[in-house]
C-alpha cells in the first residue's frame, strides 16, 4: 500500500509528464507555477504525517522490549515456581536442585535470546523506516531541482529572444533613417535607452 507522499510525488512526476515541451526543444518543459506550488504545497503538507507514522513504527521497538521482558520474567516466574515444588519434596531434593538449576538456565538463555532477537527486529524496523524516508525526500529533490532547472532555463531563454528581437527592430529603424540623419538616429537611441533603464 503506497503511502500519501508516494502518492503526492508520483502527481508531481504526472503533471511533469502532461507538461508541454518549449518550442525548438525535447528536454525543457513549460511550468505552470501556480500547480506546482499547490502540489508542492500540498506534499509537505503531508510530510509530517508520514513522518509521526514512521515515528510510530520505531516506537513500537520498545512495546517489543516490553513484550519480551515480560515472556522472560513469566518463564523465570515459572521456574521458580517449579523449583520450589521440587525443593519441597525431601525424597528428592538434590534431583530438585539439579533440575532447578537446569530450568532456571534455560529460562534465562530464553529470556535472553527473546530479548536478543526483539531487539534486532525492532533495530531493523527503524533503519527500514529511516532509508524510506530518505529516499522520498531524495526523490522529491531531484524532482524540484529539476523543475527549477527547467524554470530557470526558459527564463533565459526567453531573455534571450527578446534581445534578438530588440536588434532586429533597432536595425530596422536605422534603415528607415538615410545616412545624413545618422546624428538624430543615435541621439534618438541613446533616449530610448535612458528611458529603458
Amino acid at each position: 500500500m503506497s503511502s500519501r507522499i508516494e502518492q503526492l510525488i508520483d502527481e508531481i512526476e504526472e503533471y511533469i509528464d502532461s507538461c508541454k515541451y518549449q518550442p525548438l526543444s525535447s528536454t525543457k518543459i513549460i511550468v505552470n507555477k501556480e500547480e506546482i506550488d499547490e502540489l508542492l504545497r500540498d506534499l509537505r503538507m503531508k510530510t509530517p504525517d508520514e513522518i509521526k507514522r514512521y515515528q510510530k513504527i520505531i516506537s513500537n521497538k520498545e512495546a517489543i522490549l516490553n513484550d519480551a521482558r515480560a515472556k522472560a520474567e513469566a518463564l523465570i516466574n515459572e521456574a521458580t515456581v517449579h523449583t520450589n515444588e521440587l525443593i519441597n519434596e525431601h525424597e528428592i531434593m538434590q534431583q530438585a536442585y539439579a533440575q532447578a538449576n537446569e530450568v532456571v538456565t534455560m529460562a534465562s538463555q530464553q529470556a535472553q535470546d527473546i530479548l536478543d532477537n526483539a531487539t534486532i527486529e525492532a533495530n531493523n524496523v527503524r533503519a527500514a523506516a529511516i532509508q524510506y524516508m530518505d529516499d522520498m525526500l531524495s526523490h522529491l529533490e531531484n524532482i524540484v531541482s529539476s523543475a527549477s532547472q527547467s524554470a530557470r532555463s526558459g527564463y533565459e531563454n526567453l531573455i534571450g529572444s527578446m534581445n534578438h528581437y530588440r536588434d532586429i527592430i533597432q536595425s530596422n529603424r536605422n534603415e528607415l533613417h538615410p545616412a545624413d540623419d545618422y546624428e538624430d538616429v543615435v541621439l534618438q537611441n541613446v533616449g530610448d535607452a535612458d528611458e529603458e533603464l
